[in-house]
């Protein structure tokens, strides 16, 4: 008779009762390691941004209005010159000469009147005591018509010579920066020529045009109904900053962009903008307060949106759909979804799903924006 091992005995009366196998221990998974922030309440900037050109007010290309040799120019390039700043001048002589010529001949055109005048003096008492023929009068009179008619010809010429004289003395029509000085003197210079011989730039006040999306209109016009629009202008790559106004929106948007043409005016007095420059624009549309404030880190999105994780007293992780009103600057603000001092989920969102075991490995703080900056809104830049 063979002998059975016990173990095997064991196992065929287990198989023979038909019981089943004892179960496993259940093993809980570990929980998920995270960093949290704690979503907080604070007043935030409520901005929009875009990159601007600088544009000058007024552009002046200073030409000649009469013809001559160009015999002065009283200013180096790229000065600042005032209004009616003399610029330049051109060879009065000829002119000074017409102006002599016409007054001349308006003195001769006055000794002809006075005769002409005493002619019908004469003609008018002959004709009281009847010794005088009509042809005469008549000839009296026209003879003195003629010589008023000369005087006026001749008194418009003096005007006319000494405003073409006025002309050899060019001056400054506005108050600005001008450019590079395109004729130099001892050239000669052409009433008629397309070439200018400076050309004026007005650097103070000084826009800036920009557009943004057509969305912010309405937001922009009711910033505007209680009270001016701040626009700040920055050069690109540079630090210096400039504040203006907003002054001019424009009757129609771009159907092919979608967005609206603005326009800032800006005192310029530092002359910090310079035409043609390209500048980072942002307009201040006032303040967002008691708004709730996370890491732009801690938002996600999904086939539904954008959520978050919240972290439960329980220690699990809690799905949240949330509404983003601003992202900027490393922060974002919730416009739904979420309160002041819920615990937030920062990194670690890969791993988590609703009710997962979370374990805190960090804490992070919502960054700090500079005031001056703020929030942008939401597709603005």
């Amino acid at each position: 008779m063979r002998c059975v091992n016990g173990s095997v005995l064991l196992g065929l009366v287990w198989a023979l009762s038909g019981c089943e196998k004892p179960p496993r221990a259940k093993v809980d998974p570990l929980p998920a390691p995270v960093v949290v922030t704690t979503a907080i309440q604070k007043t935030v900037p409520i901005q929009l941004y875009a990159i601007g050109s600088v544009k000058t007010i007024a552009s002046v290309a200073i030409r000649p209005r009469v013809s001559g040799e160009l015999t002065g120019v009283y200013f180096h390039e790229g000065d600042s010159v005032s209004e009616n700043q003399k610029l330049f001048t051109i060879d009065p002589r000829p002119y000074e000469a017409a102006v002599q010529q016409a007054e001349a001949n308006l003195a001769k055109s006055l000794t002809i009147l006075k005769g002409a005048e005493l002619d019908m003096e004469r003609a008018e008492q002959a004709r009281k005591s009847g010794v005088v023929a009509s042809i005469d009068y008549d000839a009296a009179v026209t003879a003195l018509a003629n010589a008023k008619a000369t005087v006026e010809a001749d008194r418009v010429a003096v005007q006319s010579a000494k405003l073409q004289a006025g002309f050899t003395t060019i001056t400054s029509p506005i108050r600005g920066q001008v450019g590079e000085l395109l004729v130099s003197r001892g050239n000669l210079v052409d009433a008629n020529s397309p070439s200018p011989l400076a050309v004026i730039h007005q650097i103070s006040p000084i826009t800036v045009m920009f557009s943004l999306p057509e969305e912010h209109l309405w937001a922009i016009r009711d910033a505007r109904q209680h009270g001016p629009v701040k626009v700040t202008a920055s050069p690109r790559g540079a630090t210096i900053q400039a504040t203006g106004e907003l002054t001019f929106i424009d009757n129609t948007a771009d159907t092919l962009t979608g967005t609206v043409q603005f326009k800032a005016t800006f005192p310029n007095t530092d002359q910090k903008l310079w035409p043609g420059l390209f500048v980072d624009v942002v307009v201040h549309l006032g303040q967002r307060p008691e708004s709730v404030v996370i890491p732009a880190t801690a938002v996600q999105t999904g086939q539904r949106g954008s959520y978050v994780y919240v972290v439960t007293s329980e220690q699990t992780a809690e799905y949240r759909s949330v509404t983003v009103a601003f992202e900027e600057h490393g922060e974002a603000v919730i416009a739904a979804g979420l309160t002041g001092g819920e615990t937030v989920v920062v990194e670690g969102q890969l791993r988590l799903a609703p009710g997962v075991k979370v374990e805190v490995k960090g804490a992070k703080g919502v960054p700090d924006s500079p005031a001056s900056t703020g929030l942008a809104m939401e597709g603005s830049k």
